[in-house]
């Protein structure tokens, strides 16, 4: 897999985020949740204030992944979040157009190196049941550990794995 044109760095450029968040969100999830639900967790998650309170609040770094110099993914980690020595993946997308192209796989490398640095023991997240990516965790090394509905509010409902990781090898 040649990943050395593809680089990864942590950013809280809010505008940005929101920008490639714009660009992913909607194609990942329109095959298996409704578009006003995908429209509804979209604001929640990626208004501005949403993602400003992610970064300064919650502890959020978000990651960027750049290939050739324009950017095609990103992901966020929240480190000890409320489970001892775990950090949660809270975000992981890659542009439609960038997929197959090792973005995901430097995202999650550089989740996880960053997470170990840390000192987390493991990396937990939730995926979407109906999403391809589950597949995706479990070639990176995740295993699905429990089931869990989550209610999103408005009468919806996020129908999840829960998988983890254990980053002791790394």
């Amino acid at each position: 897999m040649h990943t050395s044109s593809i680089i990864v760095t942590i950013t809280d450029d809010t505008a940005l985020l929101r920008s490639l968040a714009e660009r992913s969100f909607l194609p990942t999830y329109k095959p298996f949740i409704s578009e006003e639900q995908v429209l509804y967790m979209f604001e929640r998650m990626y208004a501005s204030e949403s993602l400003e309170r992610q970064i300064r609040e919650l502890g959020h770094r978000f990651f960027i992944a750049y290939k050739e110099n324009e950017p095609a993914g990103f992901a966020s980690l929240e480190c000890n979040c409320g489970i001892a020595g775990a950090a949660k993946l809270q975000k992981l997308y890659v542009l439609p157009e960038f997929q197959g192209a090792a973005i995901g796989f430097s995202l999650m490398n550089a989740v996880e190196a960053f997470a170990a640095k840390q000192e987390q023991n493991e990396v937990f997240l939730n995926v979407n049941r109906y999403n391809n990516a589950v597949s995706f965790y479990e070639r990176q090394g995740y295993r699905i550990y429990m089931e869990e509905d989550i209610d999103i509010g408005n009468g919806y409902f996020m129908n999840d794995y829960r998988m983890r990781k254990s980053l002791a090898a790394k």
